[in-house]
């Protein structure tokens, strides 16, 4: 089973992505002062995504983690870690493209975050870590984002058996899309989870109530965090956590 009872949480804000790299950069800017360790950045044209990772470095000191890459080239802007998707791992093409795409991570010092939306995935997690070794710095984590179409359920018991099913001492991250935000996020900290929060996850920030910004989203994920007694992790922790200690290579 997954790793329990971490003394902290850590954070990860999903901003939309924009036009502008100011813009997006600022969102990382002000979501670190309320407790966010990392920000997921989506896939963009290298150019630009080089030089939104390396504006988020300027500004800021949180982890950069690339969202759902399945082209290790991604990997020349140089990010802290990368989601690595299991979604498509069960044709024999998507198989071997997430076998390059795990070794290529390691190789190059890149942390790993295995992304799951459907709990079945995991069977494909537990056969990639048996079959090609474990992950950069030994640390195996997961992100769970639940309520995605086509995707598993974003409540709390799909959320309990997924984490069951998690190999013996890897660590979780959990994020509920849309309406299944705050069930998730509850049953992700009293299981000893991490959370996953932003306005690339949900426009919502209450029913009939728009969400303001990520501030506004990840401010409530700092406070229920708080609240159980499981603080968010300064981005120290949150490299610990996820092993992400050396430089990247290119």
């Amino acid at each position: 089973m997954a790793r329990t009872g971490s003394p902290g949480t850590m954070l990860t804000v999903v901003p939309r992505w924009t036009e502008s790299t100011d813009v997006l950069v600022g969102a990382a800017q002000n979501s670190e002062r309320v407790g966010v360790s990392v920000v997921r950045l989506p896939l963009a044209e290298p150019g630009r995504l080089a030089e939104t990772v390396a504006g988020v470095r300027e500004r800021t000191d949180l982890l950069v983690q690339l969202a759902d890459v399945t082209d290790e080239r991604a990997l020349d802007a140089r990010p802290d870690c990368a989601s690595c998707p299991l979604a498509g791992a069960e044709s024999e093409d998507g198989w071997a493209a997430l076998v390059r795409l795990h070794a290529a991570l390691r190789d190059r010092g890149v942390a790993a975050e295995y992304e799951i939306t459907r709990i079945e995935q995991v069977s494909a997690l537990r056969r990639l870590l048996d079959d090609h070794g474990l992950p950069l710095g030994d640390r195996v984590h997961v992100g769970l984002v639940l309520g995605a179409p086509g995707g598993s359920p974003g409540d709390a018991a799909t959320l309990v058996d997924a984490v069951r099913l998690l190999p013996e001492g890897a660590t979780f991250s959990a994020a509920g899309l849309g309406g299944s935000t705050i069930p998730v996020m509850l049953t992700a900290l009293a299981t000893g989870g991490h959370l996953r929060v932003g306005t690339a996850d949900t426009a919502d920030y209450a029913d009939g109530q728009a969400a303001r910004d990520d501030v506004q989203l990840v401010a409530r994920a700092a406070g229920l965090a708080k609240i159980a007694q499981r603080p968010p992790l300064p981005v120290a922790g949150a490299r610990e956590l996820l092993g992400a200690h050396s430089p990247v290579q290119v």
